[in-house]
């Protein structure tokens, strides 16, 4: 088995998206390899709740919580409303963590084939393990979309300025980040590479971030199609922050309900739930706030549905879209970022990014078509599940890892190892 050191600053089931992507890598890595996982300590009770270490692995934890403690207080004084500024600056701390990492692992580097940093997935951070003398993969990253112009109401909210301060993140790492690049780094599009600097890009492979996992989002029957007497069942998932752009969802149900029967389930919270539960409060007979729910409960939202709606005006990545489709469920998006790569014609629907009446109107549209021609969005459900199965469950992300892995280790290297 190949002996791989998997740097995750964010690895935990269940906390969020980036630390899911984490513990997906660790989980399914541990079947194929064996795996010394690095990650913060903060990690360690969801990790050992959830039965970690496992077998043929081990877990070192990183403790700089004297940083990021006060760091995180300062990035919420700052930014009450904006979870992702929030994120932004808070994930400084990554930077003092990477070095705690190099000096714990570095004269054990013979203990490994390879090492892969895949978390966090910012183009924005650098690591210092390209200091150890074995090969290095990072990503897959995401980043670098631009704010779309057309929405500075919900981008002013979500203090979009702090997006502006990464683009200072490419001239630092040619400062500061060490002379050696990775081997290997994996992005998800082309803005991602175009974060990168000119070592860097030198050696991209592209590669999703995100992934679903079918075993639990599997497809359930379509639901009574719907007519007049029956209401067509659209679903939400997701943080409840600015960006997200709910009210846009609430003005095209408004626009429906006087047509057609509409039920809007919101799955999550977030700083903005008061305020669009204020903002929904005409329409209490269509719009129903559950609040978070774990994974098990999401999917069982997920076969309740006749589609999932992102009205995400800016949305990096996107998880939520594979896990709905993996669901067997048509999805409707806002064609920019994340969602723009994974949402097609064939599997659901995208909205014009370019202003809030046009995002409206297109999931208007697009509700109202269900109504008319419901077989052929069951059709797209169906055609998204195969999509997913065929090209991004975590299985095969992970299949994907460990061929990048074996493309910079020599067979005999890892097999005389084990």
């Amino acid at each position: 088995m190949m002996r791989v050191l998997l740097s995750a600053y964010q690895c935990a089931p269940g906390a969020g998206s980036v630390s899911q992507i984490g513990w997906e890598w660790y989980s399914r890595l541990a079947r194929e390899a064996k795996v010394t996982l690095v990650t913060h300590i903060r990690n360690r009770p969801a990790l050992e709740s959830a039965g970690a270490p496992f077998a043929n692995t081990e877990i070192i934890y990183i403790d700089t919580e004297w940083f990021a403690g006060k760091l995180y207080s300062l990035a919420r004084r700052i930014f009450p409303r904006s979870e992702h500024s929030v994120f932004l600056l808070s994930s400084l701390d990554f930077f003092v963590y990477d070095r705690q990492v190099l000096r714990t692992v570095r004269h054990r580097h013979a203990e490994w084939d390879v090492a892969h940093v895949v978390t966090p997935v910012s183009p924005s951070a650098f690591t210092v393990l390209t200091k150890l003398p074995i090969p290095v993969v990072r990503g897959p990253l995401n980043g670098g979309l631009q704010t779309p112009a057309g929405f500075p109401e919900f981008m002013r909210a979500d203090s979009a300025w702090v997006y502006k301060a990464r683009e200072l993140g490419r001239p630092l790492r040619a400062l500061f980040a060490p002379r050696r690049a990775p081997d290997v780094t994996l992005t998800a599009n082309a803005a991602t590479e175009g974060q990168l600097t000119r070592r860097e890009q030198s050696s991209t492979r592209r590669m999703q971030e995100i992934a679903a996992d079918p075993s639990l989002f599997e497809p359930a029957a379509w639901p009574q199609n719907p007519d007049d007497a029956h209401p067509l069942r659209v679903l939400f998932v997701g943080r409840l922050i600015p960006a997200k752009a709910l009210p846009l969802l609430f003005e095209a149900l408004r626009r429906i309900r006087g047509k057609k029967p509409v039920e809007l389930s919101v799955v999550g919270d977030g700083p903005m739930r008061e305020e669009w539960q204020k903002a929904a409060a005409d329409i209490p007979d269509c719009v129903r706030f559950v609040g978070a729910q774990p994974a098990d409960r999401v999917a069982e939202a997920m076969k309740w549905s006749h589609v999932l709606c992102l009205p995400c005006v800016r949305e990096s990545g996107g998880a939520v879209l594979f896990e709905a489709m993996s669901s067997g469920r048509p999805v409707i998006a806002v064609d920019h970022g994340g969602p723009a790569g994974i949402v097609t014609g064939e599997t659901g629907r995208l909205v014009p990014a370019t202003g809030p009446e046009a995002v409206i109107r297109g999931i208007e549209n697009a509700l109202l078509d269900m109504f008319e021609n419901p077989e052929e969005w069951r059709r797209r459900g169906s055609n998204a599940r195969r999509h997913v199965m065929q090209s991004h469950t975590w299985e095969s992300r992970v299949q994907e890892g460990l061929a990048v892995y074996r493309s910079l280790v020599p067979p005999t290297a890892w097999k005389n190892a084990a």
